[in-house]
């Protein structure tokens, strides 16, 4: 088995001793990822920001962990249930080939805030 190791980026961190993203060998995996402005722990206050934030965060810890946006695999958004169809766009810039797209499951419910996870497979 590949080492494992934690993945830290400037703009985003966690209070307690959790790394913001693991790679075991080509998978990565990130913890929960708070839609913070990079650097601090203020939540902007509409959700296109949020989820601008989550997309800056995602591609500092990809980059980090030798990847890039097309190792994604699958992604996973926890929403305000008004706000779904914001996140479409930023999908759509970075993933724009339709026949490529990672899997993705939203959810819609009770979140206050947008949250996000992503798995990621580095094969080459």
């Amino acid at each position: 088995m590949s080492a494992r190791k934690s993945i830290a980026i400037d703009s985003l961190s966690h209070l307690t001793a959790i790394p913001v993203a693991t790679r075991i060998g080509p998978l990565v995996v990130s913890s929960v990822i708070a839609p913070f402005d990079p650097g601090t722990r203020v939540v902007p206050e509409t959700v296109t920001a949020q989820y601008a934030n989550i997309f800056h965060h995602v591609g500092l810890m990809l980059r980090e962990a030798g990847a890039d946006w097309r190792h994604v695999a699958k992604m996973e958004f926890w929403t305000p249930p008004v706000e779904r169809d914001a996140l479409d766009p930023f999908w759509i810039e970075k993933f724009p080939d339709e026949a490529s797209r990672p899997s993705r499951h939203t959810h819609v419910g009770e979140a206050k805030v947008v949250t996000a996870s992503f798995i990621a497979f580095v094969a080459d």
